[in-house]
């Protein structure tokens, strides 16, 4: 027997809407119901030949012009990201059912966006970007716990510079979609795709 219950008490994702300002709103209220890092972000990069990994990274910036990650580029997503530059980013929110996908090529930050973000981290959280060779092998702990102290010997109480292979990259999307969870995998899924900057073209997927 086919269960059945009123699909038009759900409301629908509005095809109408600004992509980016969908992301927004959803995102606020990820915040308020998400227990921990509501802008928590798993980040697909891959190799030239197509090899691909991903990572959860947090979220540094969202405004029409992209999404704003950073990392250590000698690590191995900042260097798939310099020979591959495209990535797909993947949000979650389980506490709200939702998912949005986002694809498309990337670009550096500014310097004077890397710098001022890099300013806005913790002493240590900078000191830490400094010793640390990040996806490098670590033959024990140790190690890295001096250079952290040796970090933090050298500049004291002073400004922390922001290493050159610590920077920011943005995603500028050409692929959006908005996954909403519905009853009996009857999901609300809607894509917003565009070609460069040319005007978003939207619709409805099958579940």
């Amino acid at each position: 027997m086919t269960e059945s219950f009123n699909m038009s008490d759900l409301p629908l994702i509005d095809l109408t809407s600004d992509p980016f300002a969908l992301f927004h709103t959803w995102m606020t209220e990820a915040e308020v119901t998400e227990p921990n890092d509501a802008n928590a972000v798993a980040v697909a990069t891959s190799t030239p030949d197509g090899r691909p990994s991903v990572r959860m990274l947090l979220l540094k910036g969202a405004d029409e012009r992209g999404f704003v990650i950073y990392t250590n580029t000698h690590s191995r997503k900042g260097e798939e990201i310099l020979a591959n530059p495209h990535v797909a980013l993947l949000f979650h929110w389980k506490s709200l059912r939702r998912q949005i996908r986002i694809e498309g090529p990337v670009e550096p930050v500014t310097t004077e966006e890397a710098d001022a973000y890099f300013a806005s981290r913790s002493a240590t959280s900078r000191l830490g970007a400094i010793a640390s060779d990040q996806s490098r092998p670590l033959a024990d702990r140790a190690i890295f716990e001096q250079r952290l102290k040796d970090a933090e010997a050298q500049y004291g109480s002073g400004p922390i510079p922001r290493p050159t292979h610590w920077t920011g990259f943005r995603v500028v999307p050409n692929h959006i979609e908005f996954w909403q969870d519905r009853p009996y995998r009857l999901h609300d899924r809607a894509v917003w795709s565009r070609e460069g900057t040319s005007a978003w073209n939207v619709t409805r997927l099958y579940p």
